[in-house]
């Protein structure tokens, strides 16, 4: 204990509450840095919670005893470890959660059955309806949250007209719903409630917009169908063209218009014709008569039923006889009869504009020059754009390709490297937060340890300003002052034996070694050796 004690004797208090305070800094930093990067990496659990929702996910973290953080001024985000995500987001939708403030068919696994009259049956069934509707609407890939509201009136005795049911949805996007998805969300409306038609759905997004509307019913749906495949048609053509025309002058650097022109009337047509040359048997009569005439023998008369009357012996008479065959055929002349309908919607009329750039090439100056494109080039392109469209001459159609500068010059091509290289390049933006923060931990380490650890250790190492020893060391020191660049050297040489005296206290070799030194350094240098002796000598 005695060298501890010495020590602890040598550096003072001062020196050892000093450095007790960076221990103790040193120890609280490095815990808190260790403690932040051990922290498990966060993930979004669940996200755009109500408040419901948002407690009930809680208050299961809690219980099964996992850290969880939550964001946002209602909590509607909550943070769970990463690598637990998939596991927790199976087990609270096994059990329902987040339900999304709405109520499905589970409403009637509460409660009693037998106590609950008519009225609040009729009105959980209504609700399950709707909450079933907006959990199959918010599958949909761009709709984040929706709400229901159904109208089914009541049925009644005795009623002959009944009012049909109807349906309004609001739904929360992300982005926008095209006219197809619309449509199909009207559709699963109406299949999933007797009696609703798609008509009578109405839809409005987040912002107040009416994306459908149910008010009008049928009247507006073939209008609506016809500006839908006119604008299918524009952007199915706009499409191809695009993509051929940027495999020649480069992604980008072409636009396309396309304008189709619909023939919205539906037209019906009736033709009968006949073919004189076909003919057709279609009923065939025959008839035929025989005929036999002969004398008056025989003959009954009133001259002969009177009386008296001479019985003669008629002469007998040659008989005639005839026949007779008449046949009749109809014929059926062939007869074609044609309906045709023509429904509107049919393509009209077709007009294309295509824009392109020209080249750009180095110039003089290093920088891209522009150059149009020749007419040939220009020419080509147009081939390709009416074949790609299906060009008609008689229906009119105009195809038109002109060629000129854009105001934006075209961005150099960029190179990435796939794999690894490319993951670096474009991280994710919990890794570079997680990169900034490790960033920001290390260079207040190395501040810490280069503005605080490293000048106390210095100080501590240090020893103490050199004192005047008595002696033969003493008489140095005071040669060293009267001298000029010898003396120098021969402070130097004190300091040095000064440093090995002090650590001959605890090692007697050092001392003898240091003894040794200074008789070295008399003999190097007898003649100031003699007048610092003397000087001493004098002064005593």
């Amino acid at each position: 204990m005695k060298p501890i004690l010495d020590l602890v004797t040598k550096l003072g208090p001062a020196r050892i509450a000093a450095m007790a305070a960076v221990t103790l800094t040193l120890v609280g930093f490095f815990a808190f840095v260790i403690l932040r990067v051990s922290r498990p990496d966060m993930g979004v659990l669940f996200s755009d919670l109500s408040m419901q929702d948002s407690s009930a996910v809680i208050r299961e973290l809690d219980a099964r005893g996992i850290t969880y953080e939550t964001k946002g001024e209602m909590g509607q985000t909550v943070l769970a470890p990463r690598g637990d995500l998939a596991k927790l987001r199976m087990d609270f939708a096994g059990k329902g959660l987040p339900s999304q403030g709405g109520i499905g068919y589970e409403i009637f696994d509460k409660g009693d059955a037998f106590s609950s009259t008519s009225f609040v049956q009729n009105v959980n069934h209504l609700r399950a309806m709707e909450g079933e509707l907006a959990r199959s609407i918010r599958a949909i890939g761009r709709v984040q949250a929706a709400r229901v509201h159904l109208v089914i009136p009541e049925r009644r005795l005795f009623e002959r007209d009944r009012e049909a049911p109807s349906a309004a949805i609001v739904v929360k996007l992300m982005g926008d719903l095209d006219s197809s998805q619309v449509r199909a969300i009207r559709h699963l409306a109406a299949s999933a409630v007797e009696g609703l038609k798609p008509e009578r759905v109405s839809i409005v997004d987040e912002r107040g917009r009416l994306l459908a509307d149910g008010a009008r019913g049928a009247e507006s749906d073939g209008a609506g169908a016809l500006e839908e495949r006119q604008a299918g048609i524009e952007r199915r053509m706009r499409s191809q063209i695009e993509e051929i025309v940027a495999g020649i002058v480069g992604q980008g650097r072409a636009r396309v218009q396309v304008t189709a022109e619909l023939d919205l009337n539906r037209v019906e047509s009736r033709s009968e014709s006949f073919d004189p040359e076909s003919r057709v048997v279609r009923s065939t009569q025959t008839r035929s008569e025989n005929s036999l005439t002969g004398g008056a023998e025989g003959q009954v008369s009133v001259g002969n039923e009177l009386p008296g009357a001479s019985q003669t012996q008629a002469q007998p008479q040659q008989k005639d006889s005839s026949q007779k065959n008449e046949e009749t055929t109809n014929y059926e002349i062939s007869r074609v009869t044609k309906v045709e309908t023509l429904e509107g919607g049919r393509l009209k009329r077709l007009s294309v504009a295509v824009l392109v750039d020209g080249v750009y090439a180095p110039g003089a100056d290093g920088k891209p020059a522009y150059q149009p494109r020749s007419d040939a080039e220009i020419a080509r392109i147009t081939a390709l754009v009416r074949t790609a469209v299906g060009y008609d001459k008689v229906r009119g159609d105009q195809v038109e390709v002109v060629n000129l500068r854009f105001a934006e010059t075209p961005n150099a091509p960029e190179f990435s490297e796939p794999g690894l290289i490319q993951s670096f390049l474009s991280p994710t933006k919990e890794e570079v937060m997680r990169l900034v923060e490790l960033t920001v931990l290390s260079l207040l380490t190395l501040v810490v340890l280069m503005a605080v650890v490293r000048p106390l250790l210095r100080r501590v190492l240090e020893s103490d300003a050199p004192v005047a020893l008595a002696g033969p060391a003493g008489a140095l020191a005071l040669a060293g002052a009267a001298g000029g660049e010898g003396t120098v050297e021969i402070a130097v040489r004190e300091n040095t034996t000064n440093r090995f005296l002090e650590s001959a206290k605890i090692n007697g070799q050092i001392q003898a070694e240091t003894v040794e030194r200074v008789v070295d350094m008399v003999r190097a240098s007898p003649t100031e050796t003699v007048e610092v002796l003397r000087n001493w000598i004098h002064d005593s």
